[in-house]
C-alpha cells in the first residue's frame, strides 16, 4: 500500500496575513472564544454552535441505531484497572490547586456538564483547569492522572495528537490558542475505589470522557484528529497518528469482493449530490456522532461483519483494537470480545473512492460500539477536498453507553445493598 507523503500538506499552508490569522495571533484562548461567540464568525461554525446548544438541552438518551434504547448490554464487571493508583494519582494533583482552582474543576458525578465537551480550538465551556494556564509542576501532575488511566500506547497517543496540535499552533502563529497544553481538565465526583467519578480532558482535536466505577472503566465518547497528521520539522519530527486505522480500514475495503464493495459504499463521493440535506456539514463533514450529538439515530448500512471473511473479520478486529487502544490492556481485550460476539450485528460501511490515494470515510457500528473514520478537507490549510493529512476519528458506546451512562443505574443498585449492608458503615 502506498504510504502518503507526510510534507504533502506544506502545499496547503495559509496565507497568515489574513485578518483570521492576524487577529488569531494577538489573542488568547478566551479572548478568541469570547470573540467567535459574540461576532459569530465564521457564521457557519457559530450556527452550529447554536445548534450543539439546543441538542444539549435534550435530555440524554444515548446513540442509537432506531431510536430505541436497548437496555442490559453493558454489565458492571471487574476489568482489572488499577483504580488505587489512579485515585493516588489523582488526588496528588489536586493537593497542588488552589481552592479557586479546585471550585472550578469539580462537578457532581451526575453533572450535564459533561456533555459539553467540543472539538474545535474555540473554548467554547471553559470548565475546569486549562494546563497552558498552570505551573509545569501542577500541569504535570495532570498528565500524570492521564499517564495512570490510559493504556501506555494510548498515554502515547494522546500526548502526540497534544504535540500536533501544538505544531499547527506554530504553523499559523496562534500559540496562545492551540498549542501542546491547550486542554481542560474537569473532574466529576470525587476520586474513590469504591464509587463512581470521572473527568473529562478536551480541547482541539482531543478530547477523552472517561469514566471510573471501582476496577471498571469507560472511555466514550472520545475524539481524535489532527491537521497535519505528521509533524515533520522541529523537537517531535516523526511524531504521527491514526495512519494506523487508515491503513487497516483501505485494506479491509479493498479486499472485500466487488459485490461487497458495492454495498458497502453507501456514497461514492466524500459530497456526494445524492447525500441528503444535512448529511454533510463544514464541521462534522461525514461523520455523525461528534460534539452533541449524544442522542443521534444512526441507521446501520453497508455490510454485516459476520458475511466477512476471517481474514477480513481479523482486520475488523484489528482496527477496533486501535479503537479501543485508549484502554489498559486487559480491559480493551474484554471489550474488544464483548464487541466480537455481536459482529452478526455489525455493519460496516465507506464513503469515497478506495485506491490508495483516495480519501474515504468508514464506520463500524453495533449496539455496543460506533467508531467513525473521515479524511477532512482544511480548517486551518486551505485544501478545499478532503486530504489524508487531516483527519478526524472517534468512538461513541451506544444505547447510553457514553459517559458510563448505562452503568450508573446497576452502581446506584449497588451502592444501595452496600449502604444497607454491615459493610456500608466502612465507608
Amino acid at each position: 500500500m502506498a504510504e502518503s507523503n507526510a510534507s504533502e500538506y506544506r502545499q496547503y499552508l495559509p496565507d497568515l496575513s489574513q485578518p483570521r490569522f492576524t487577529t488569531m495571533a494577538t489573542q488568547d484562548a478566551r479572548v478568541y472564544a469570547h470573540a467567535f461567540k459574540e461576532k459569530g464568525i465564521p457564521p457557519w461554525l457559530h450556527a452550529l454552535y447554536l445548534h450543539w446548544l439546543e441538542l444539549l438541552k435534550e435530555p440524554f438518551k444515548g446513540v442509537t441505531n432506531d431510536g430505541v434504547v436497548r437496555p442490559g448490554l453493558f454489565p458492571v464487571q471487574d476489568e482489572g484497572i488499577p483504580i488505587d493508583t489512579i485515585v493516588v494519582t489523582t488526588n496528588h494533583a489536586l493537593s497542588f490547586l488552589t481552592a479557586e482552582q479546585l471550585a472550578k474543576l469539580s462537578y457532581h458525578i451526575d453533572s450535564p456538564e459533561w456533555r459539553t465537551w467540543s472539538n474545535p480550538e474555540f473554548l467554547l465551556s471553559d470548565k475546569g483547569v486549562r494546563l497552558d494556564d498552570l505551573t509545569p509542576q501542577v500541569r504535570d501532575s495532570i498528565m500524570a492522572i492521564l499517564r495512570a488511566t490510559l493504556s501506555p500506547e494510548g498515554y502515547d497517543k494522546a500526548v502526540a495528537a497534544m504535540r500536533i496540535n501544538g505544531f499547527l499552533g506554530e504553523l499559523v502563529k496562534a500559540p496562545s490558542v492551540m498549542n501542546e497544553y491547550s486542554y481542560n481538565f474537569v473532574l466529576f465526583g470525587e476520586p474513590s475505589t469504591t464509587r463512581p467519578w470521572g473527568f473529562s480532558f478536551y480541547g482541539h482535536h482531543l478530547c477523552l470522557n472517561i469514566f471510573f466505577y471501582r476496577t471498571q472503566m469507560i472511555v466514550s465518547p472520545w475524539f481524535t484528529g489532527a491537521e497535519p497528521n505528521e509533524i515533520d520539522a522541529g523537537e517531535f519530527t516523526g511524531t504521527r497518528i491514526l495512519h494506523v486505522e487508515e491503513q487497516l480500514g483501505l485494506r479491509l475495503m479493498q479486499s472485500l469482493s466487488p459485490k461487497q464493495q458495492g454495498h458497502a459504499q453507501i456514497y461514492k463521493q466524500m459530497k456526494d449530490p445524492a447525500m441528503p440535506r444535512g448529511r454533510w456539514n463544514h464541521d462534522d463533514q461525514r461523520h455523525l456522532c461528534g460534539a452533541y450529538r449524544d442522542n443521534r439515530v444512526v441507521p446501520y448500512e453497508g455490510i454485516l461483519v459476520s458475511s466477512m471473511t476471517e481474514d477480513q473479520q481479523s482486520l475488523v478486529r484489528g482496527i477496533l483494537e486501535q479503537y479501543l487502544l485508549y484502554l489498559p490492556q486487559r480491559a480493551r481485550e474484554i471489550r474488544l470480545k464483548h464487541i466480537e460476539s455481536m459482529f452478526d450485528e455489525t455493519y460496516f460501511c465507506w464513503i469515497g473512492g478506495f485506491t490508495d490515494t483516495d480519501p474515504f470515510y468508514y464506520r463500524i457500528q453495533s449496539h455496543l460500539v460506533l467508531v467513525e473514520f473521515d479524511h477532512h478537507s482544511g480548517v486551518f490549510l486551505n485544501n478545499t477536498d478532503p486530504a489524508k493529512f487531516h483527519i478526524h476519528t472517534l468512538l461513541r458506546t451506544p444505547n447510553g453507553g457514553d459517559y458510563g451512562m448505562a452503568l450508573r443505574p446497576q452502581v446506584e443498585g449497588i451502592e444501595q445493598k452496600f449502604l444497607w449492608s454491615e459493610g456500608g458503615n466502612e465507608r
